[in-house]
């Protein structure tokens, strides 16, 4: 491999896990070519939850002081009863958070997290970023890795010794790497679950109704068997951000789904009615299906693959953090590859190996999470029993393994 080759990173998609992986590697010396398939870099979703392991290494990085200006600090996360909207607990974050954590719990605009990381790379030569490019090819030799785009109707290659697959849920990389093992394990799955999504100004009727029910300065979760959902500020605090989640039937691939509005109006029944006032005064609702990625497939090759954030292990949502391990992904990559300059594709072994029982431990917390937040009966009395009994500061050290995470470094043997 020759010495030009061995510095370069090829990576596939510019949303936050390749913007992040892009800022991590050129911090360590790296040239970056970023390949994006979007013709403009539009960010998906709407609202975004960093908790401090994430905001913690924007800030290493120097994402977070871009960030911080169209960001809110919420004081606390909030759980209510959606029957009774009664308050069942109150996690404490703010200035509480930071000093617990060591970094800031914020909510923000995708857009704006996504501008903010832009920022910073168009402050760094050495990363290229080229849109409207879908890498639809992967060759690798003993010389490194080469990976055809497909642009406007020619192609172009990309050479390096790496190539970063950051390009969601719905990877191609995840494909070319597992081709060999057939279409089903390169699959991402659909979890059976859909997510609704919408942005009110704090101003509009839909504001005020939430402003009257939930805790406005606050991460707010509703509880109900049928559904839940999470409401907070964002854009600078001009607008909520509400995310519901219910059953449903698979609908089409992508961010902006159509599904039958009924279904989220079924699951309310019941509910307070201010609660269903607002949900259907923030209508329409854009949906999108939840979908996950088999954890047990391969995140990295041999010959120079590795798969991060949801290209390598999507999860469903519920513990608010597929940003922060897409982050942490990112961050201790580059930094393992930069520790065995001698030998990096010897070290994305033990890379996998290291992040594996971290995203486990996360997917299991977001599965207990919908699991205590859908509860009925007995086990919804158990719940609020435990909740009334533990206190906001047992609460936020049962999070310490989670928000406090720092990485560590791995010595190869």
């Amino acid at each position: 491999m020759t010495d030009t080759r061995s510095r370069q990173i090829v990576i596939a998609g510019a949303g936050v896990a390749g913007l992040t992986a892009a800022l991590a590697f050129a911090e360590r010396g790296y040239s970056v070519r970023v390949f994006e398939q979007a013709q403009r870099l539009e960010a998906a979703g709407a609202g975004i939850q960093l908790s401090p392991n994430a905001t913690r290494i924007l800030r290493q990085l120097g994402v977070l002081d871009r960030l911080l200006p169209a960001a809110v600090r919420p004081e606390a996360v909030v759980l209510k009863e959606a029957v009774t909207l009664r308050e069942l607990a109150r996690v404490p974050l703010g200035q509480a958070a930071e000093s617990r954590w060591g970094a800031p719990y914020l909510v923000a605009h995708r857009a704006d997290l996504q501008s903010a990381l832009l920022a910073r790379a168009d402050e760094i030569a050495n990363i290229e970023i080229v849109t409207g490019a879908r890498i639809s090819t992967i060759a690798a030799d003993t010389h490194g890795i080469t990976a055809t785009a497909e642009m406007a109707g020619k192609t172009v290659e990309a050479e390096g010794f790496l190539l970063v697959g950051a390009d969601g849920v719905w990877s191609s990389v995840r494909g070319l790497a597992c081709s060999s093992k057939g279409a089903a394990f390169a699959r991402s799955h659909f979890s059976g679950e859909l997510a609704w999504r919408a942005t009110v100004a704090v101003d509009s009727a839909a504001g005020q109704t939430f402003a009257a029910i939930g805790a406005k300065d606050c991460v707010t979760t509703f509880l109900h068997p049928g559904f839940h959902m999470v409401a907070y500020p964002v854009s600078k605090g001009a607008a909520f951000n509400l995310a519901a989640f219910t059953k449903g039937d698979r609908i089409a691939e992508g961010w902006s789904g159509n599904a039958d509005a009924g279904i989220l109006s079924s699951a309310l029944r019941g509910t307070a009615a201010e609660l269903a006032r607002l949900v259907e005064q923030a209508g329409p609702w854009t949906a999108w299906p939840i979908h996950t990625v088999d954890p047990q497939q391969p995140w990295t090759t041999p010959n120079g693959i590795a798969l991060i954030g949801d290209a390598a292990h999507a999860m469903t949502p519920f513990a608010a953090q597929g940003a922060a391990m897409a982050i942490e992904d990112a961050a201790t990559l580059a930094d393992i590859i930069a520790d065995f300059p001698a030998d990096p594709l010897a070290a994305l072994a033990g890379w996998e190996q290291s992040r594996r029982p971290r995203v486990a431990q996360v997917t299991r917390r977001g599965a207990v999470n919908r699991l205590a937040w859908h509860a009925s009966g007995p086990v919804a009395i158990a719940r609020n029993v435990f909740l009334k009994v533990r206190s906001s500061e047992k609460l936020a050290a049962d999070l310490d393994w989670l928000y406090g995470w720092r990485a560590q470094k791995i010595i190869r043997r």
